[in-house]
C-alpha cells in the first residue's frame, strides 16, 4: 500500500499545533506508547487489507492508521510521537474506531490526549438488555418505546407498535422514528398534526447532534434523510434546537374511528447515554377509550 501525501497546508497546521498548549508533559510519553502499542495488535486483516509483502511487523504502518482514520500523515505521527498538538473528539473517536479501542481504552486515549470525555459520544446504543425491554413491556397497554438520539428505535412494546402502525415502519430498510414519520405519506403518517410535531422532532435531532458533528453514522443518516425528504431538509436547514420533553401529541389509526391524544414523557437510562425511553398516556377519556380499542383490534376482538 502507498503512503499517503500530506499536503503543505496539513504540515503547516500541524506546526501551529505544535506551538498551542497540550495536556501535561508527562502524558505524552504514555500517550506515545498507548498508540503505538495498540497499533501494534491491529492486524491489516481486522481492517479488510492486504498484507503486502514488505511488512516487518504484523501491525498497521503509521500512514495506514492515518489513511484510515481521514487524518494527515504527518499529524498522526507527530500525535504518536507525543508531540504537543492539540486533537478533537471527532479525530480521537477516528483514531479509536481504527485501533478497535474498546470502551475503557477510548477513555483512556482522550485522558492522555487531554480531551474531554463523554460516554457513549462516539457512537449511539443499537440495543437495550432484557431489564429495560421487561420495564417497557410492562408498561403495555401503555405505549412506550426506546429511542438513542437519533431516533433509532431500540425496543418497543406492542402498544407502541399499535399507535405507530410499525408495519409501515418495518416496510422501510431503516428502523428509525424520523425517518418512518418524513418518509410516509400524509394520509398514512400515523401523526396528525404533522407541520407541528415533524419540526418538534427534528429540532430534537438537532439538540443531539452537537455531540455528534462529524460523526459518520450521524452525517451520512442527516444527508440520506435530506435526500429522502426535502420537508425534512427545509426543516435542517432552519438549525432550531429544542430538547426531548413532555409533549401532547395527536395520532389516528385507520382501526379506530377519531383522534389520539397522548402525553408524551421522556425518561433517562442510566448506563445507556443519550438514550431514552418514551411513554405515552392518554391525555383524555375519549383517548383512552380509543387506545383500547386499537388494543382490542389487536388481540383479534378478544381483550382478555
Amino acid at each position: 500500500m502507498g503512503g499517503v501525501t500530506v499536503t503543505t497546508r496539513q504540515t503547516a497546521t500541524a506546526q501551529q499545533q505544535t506551538r498551542r498548549s497540550g495536556p501535561a508533559t508527562g502524558r505524552r510519553p504514555e500517550l506515545a506508547a498507548f498508540l503505538r502499542g495498540r497499533r501494534a495488535r491491529v492486524t491489516p486483516a481486522d481492517v479488510g487489507m492486504a498484507p503486502g509483502l514488505r511488512r516487518r511487523t504484523p501491525g498497521l504502518r503509521r500512514e495506514e492508521v492515518a489513511q484510515l482514520s481521514g487524518v494527515g500523515v504527518t499529524w498522526y505521527t507527530w500525535l504518536e510521537q507525543g508531540r504537543p498538538i492539540n486533537a478533537s473528539p471527532q479525530v480521537l473517536d477516528a483514531v479509536a474506531r481504527t485501533l478497535r479501542l474498546d470502551p475503557p481504552e477510548r477513555e483512556h486515549l482522550y485522558e492522555l490526549a487531554g480531551v474531554a470525555f463523554l460516554p457513549g459520544r462516539e457512537s449511539d446504543a443499537f440495543e437495550v438488555g432484557e431489564e429495560i425491554q421487561g420495564i417497557i413491556d410492562a408498561l403495555d397497554p401503555l405505549p412506550a418505546v426506546v429511542y438513542n438520539a437519533r431516533y433509532d428505535v431500540l425496543a418497543t412494546n406492542p402498544g407502541y407498535q399499535d399507535l405507530f402502525g410499525i408495519p409501515a415502519m418495518r416496510g422501510t430498510k431503516v428502523r428509525n422514528a424520523l425517518w418512518s414519520l418524513f418518509t410516509a405519506s400524509e394520509e398514512n403518517c400515523p401523526v396528525v398534526h404533522r407541520d407541528q410535531e415533524l419540526p418538534l422532532m427534528a429540532a430534537t435531532l438537532r439538540s443531539g447532534y452537537g455531540r455528534h458533528v462529524g460523526e459518520p453514522a450521524w452525517e451520512s443518516f442527516i444527508a440520506a434523510l435530506s435526500e429522502a425528504s426535502p420537508y425534512f431538509a427545509k426543516l435542517w436547514r432552519s438549525g432550531d434546537v429544542v430538547p426531548p420533553g413532555r409533549r401532547v401529541k395527536t395520532f389516528r389509526h385507520w382501526a379506530v374511528s377519531g383522534e389520539i391524544r397522548m402525553t408524551s414523557v421522556s425518561l433517562t437510562i442510566n448506563g445507556l447515554p443519550e438514550c431514552r425511553i418514551v411513554t405515552y398516556t392518554p391525555a383524555d377519556e375519549e383517548s383512552r377509550e380509543l387506545l383500547a380499542a386499537l388494543r382490542k383490534h389487536r388481540r383479534g376482538g378478544e381483550d382478555r
